[in-house]
């Protein structure tokens, strides 16, 4: 098996002052940080993944913003390429898959913001790509979502995409664990 962590999307726009705060699981920075040590001394490739916009109505991730930013902890971490995208899922419209191919990498494991978002998104798109997919649930984050469709606490809307992601698309497992494997 050969693995690469994706860090998607740890930018200012996630913590306090930025647009969507992340609130559960608290400690999902330290744990992502965590990954990054694991993987690096584990000579596992790291990709990091920004999300960004040039539309001026965006409410967020504007390019060269402070909110685009990557958050310091991750930006000074070591990383094997910085892929940027503009949408949910990690593969659309960019080289991530051909990187991965080229790079003979078969399994993806994957951290960072949101949970139910850009993270799920990419490792449903990795799965119908042919990629074995490694989930960490501690290193993985959201918040309470409230909008026409409903309510949901973080921590439930957390738990679902784990539930689902480990019954058709991912191998779920902590953070520790998933140190401890390589």
């Amino acid at each position: 098996m050969s693995r690469a962590l994706l860090v998607i999307d740890v930018q200012n726009e996630y913590f306090p002052g930025g647009a969507y705060p992340i609130t559960f699981p608290i400690n999902s920075l330290n744990r992502i940080t965590d990954a990054m040590d694991g993987a690096a001394e584990a000579k596992v490739p790291i990709v990091v993944v920004q999300h960004g916009t040039e539309n001026p109505e965006a409410k967020a991730f504007q390019k060269g913003t402070r909110g685009w930013q990557l958050k310091g902890e991750v930006d000074v971490r070591k990383r094997t390429l910085v892929i940027e995208k503009k949408l949910p899922g990690s593969f659309t419209g960019t080289n991530l898959e051909q990187w991965m191919r080229d790079s003979g990498v078969d399994t993806l494991v994957v951290c960072g913001y949101m949970t139910q978002l850009c993270c799920d998104t990419t490792a449903r798109q990795a799965q119908h790509l042919g990629f074995k997919v490694e989930f960490l649930s501690d290193a993985t984050g959201t918040l309470d979502i409230v909008n026409e469709a409903g309510k949901i606490s973080a921590e439930e809307l957390q738990r679902a995409i784990l539930v689902t992601q480990q019954s058709n698309f991912s191998r779920v497992l902590t953070t520790e664990a998933w140190i401890e494997s390589l």
